[in-house]
């Protein structure tokens, strides 16, 4: 959990469950895709509270207690109905992380296109190959990668630098 609101409480302590999957955290944004995209939610607010509470370690001090209880099938707090608070979109056109290969994964889901969609990034029109031994040695490509997101590769270059690409690069899909 990385959470740099900790300390502060600005983000409610919530416990979800969502199509049967637990989560503990704080209501800071991730658990709203979660809810979104789940058929069945339900949503506790975490009002207990340790004798000791750090300032800087709620994972340890609040969260994990609060899953412990959970897990014996005890509630730390009160039933709320869940809100997406945050606006968060369910894809994010955009480079989101580039290894250090050069691959710049993107924030869209890849269950969201076939293999015939093709993408721009800064005008340049990128076609779907499911591995790099799929194109000629220096072609740009998109593919599935292992997280179910859009990535876009180059075989045997670095994308980033091939496509002048850097973290938050816009990326589209045409219509």
């Amino acid at each position: 959990m990385v959470d740099p609101g900790v300390g502060s409480f600005r983000d409610t302590p919530v416990v979800i469950k969502a199509d049967g999957q637990w989560y503990v955290g704080p209501d800071n944004g991730l658990f709203d895709i979660v809810c979104r995209r789940s058929s069945g939610v339900q949503c506790w607010r975490i009002d207990w509270r340790p004798e000791t509470l750090s300032a800087s370690f709620h994972g340890r001090d609040l969260y994990a207690p609060a899953a412990a209880m959970i897990r014996n099938n005890e509630t730390p707090g009160d039933a709320i109905t869940w809100e997406d608070r945050h606006g968060w979109p369910d894809d994010l056109e955009e480079i989101v992380y580039i290894d250090h290969f050069g691959n710049c994964m993107t924030g869209i889901r890849a269950e969201m296109l076939d293999n015939t969609n093709k993408i721009q990034v800064n005008g340049i029109t990128i076609p779907f190959a499911h591995t790099f031994s799929s194109v000629p040695g220096g072609d740009a490509f998109w593919y599935r990668n292992s997280q179910g997101l859009i990535e876009i590769a180059v075989n045997g270059g670095s994308a980033a630098d091939q496509l002048k690409l850097e973290t938050g690069t816009e990326t589209c899909i045409p219509a």
